[in-house]
């Protein structure tokens, strides 16, 4: 399966937040989107970086309450990976693990056109297991 695919589902609709806003802002699109990240994004369409609650909180540990007046930019990562609408599940699968990253902007023609969740991909392989399992017991049963 491609993310193509994992995009037709889920739908390919992108939360963004300034790089100047605050954490507490931040808290509030998660909250509002019910995601778990959201890319940075000056102007919704370049990438600074990627935040996610994990993000939030292990700096809360270190900072404290002060941390919800700090600026996006100071909390995110900005080495962030992405991937292709062409670009198998599978792959991306390994490759997410690997780096132990949860969420992956996806870039067709330098433009983002979707997010992609560790839970994405764990769902759309689940459903194909799901769809091979039904065929062996047709065929077994056939």
């Amino acid at each position: 399966m491609r993310i193509s695919e994992i995009l037709r589902r889920k739908g390919s609709g992108v939360v963004t937040i300034a790089p100047d806003a605050t954490v507490r802002e931040l808290l509030r699109v998660l909250s509002a989107h019910n995601v778990g990240a959201v890319v940075v994004s000056a102007d919704d369409v370049s990438i600074a970086g990627i935040v996610s609650e994990r993000d939030i909180v292990r700096r809360l540990h270190t900072h404290g309450a002060d941390l919800l007046d700090a600026p996006v930019s100071s909390i995110m990562t900005a080495a962030v990976h992405t991937c292709a609408p062409d670009d198998d599940v599978e792959t991306l699968n390994a490759r997410m693990t690997e780096h132990r990253i949860r969420h992956l902007p996806v870039l067709r023609d330098g433009r983002m056109i979707g997010v992609i969740s560790i839970g994405d991909v764990v769902k759309s392989q689940i459903s194909e297991l799901e769809t091979e399992r039904e065929a062996l017991v047709r065929y077994i049963h056939g």
